[in-house]
């Protein structure tokens, strides 16, 4: 099975993501800050769009959708089954409400739902495993990962641990390119992490360039990000808490 993922920029510093599957042409948008980066993405493709997944309900993820589905009305809408209340105001009714391992199909790619609250209380990863493709939404960021606005530093602690266990060969996609200013903090946890040096030489270079950060493996995070290095809760608590006030 064939799938092939663009990533463009949306507003200031979201990423529109979207997920093709060759063999079917199916195409599903991964959250929709702005409808018109992804209207243009799809036209620049030539792909259809078949398909809306959501991670959370920040507006920032869901307020471009409306209009997208205006121009795509058969297009299925997923989204977190613990927030649909929230979600379905801006959105209108979704097709599928999401929980912990329930399938996700996108023509023949087959992904599951991994429950992540912390940043918010029902945010769900989509996780394509035959794909090696994860898409965590705001959860965990390159070197970085969410602020907590409502759940609790335990459950984005477990949050975090649940991505981590998914094969290295994995590939990270999230909601933002905060990566360098992720890493900037991350070398104030780990100054002497010589593989972290490493990829903030390619991340600078990779900005300066004006190139995208992302995708990245869950292998070079488990080595590189301080957030899933933590050890324990009461040592990501600390991190965590110093990163809000960086």
């Amino acid at each position: 099975m064939s799938a092939e993922v663009h990533q463009f920029l949306c507003r200031s510093d979201n990423f529109g993501l979207l997920l093709h599957d060759s063999a079917s042409g199916a195409t599903a948008a991964v959250d929709v800050p702005d409808a018109a980066p992804y209207l243009a993405a799809l036209a620049h493709k030539g792909w259809a769009l078949t398909d809306i997944l959501i991670t959370h309900r920040h507006g920032d993820h869901i307020d471009g959708v409306p209009e997208l589905r205006a121009r795509f009305p058969h297009a299925k809408l997923a989204i977190p089954a613990q927030e649909a209340g929230r979600i379905e105001p801006v959105t209108g009714k979704a097709d599928a409400h999401l929980r912990e391992g329930d399938p996700v199909h996108i023509g023949t790619l087959i992904g599951d739902v991994i429950e992540t609250p912390g940043h918010t209380l029902g945010h769900i990863a989509y996780h394509f495993a035959k794909n090696h493709l994860l898409f965590a939404g705001d959860t965990l960021f390159s070197l970085g990962c969410g602020r907590v606005f409502e759940g609790t530093m335990d459950q984005m602690w477990h949050s975090l641990k649940k991505l981590a266990a998914l094969p290295p060969e994995t590939r990270l996609w999230c909601g933002h390119e905060y990566t360098q200013a992720n890493g900037q903090f991350a070398l104030t946890a780990e100054p002497d992490n010589a593989a972290l040096q490493a990829r903030m030489k390619d991340v600078d270079a990779l900005r300066k360039q004006g190139a995208f950060t992302l995708p990245v493996t869950l292998a070079q995070e488990l080595r590189t990000n301080p957030f899933l290095r933590a050890g324990n809760v009461q040592v990501f608590v600390d991190l965590r808490e110093r990163k809000n006030k960086a």
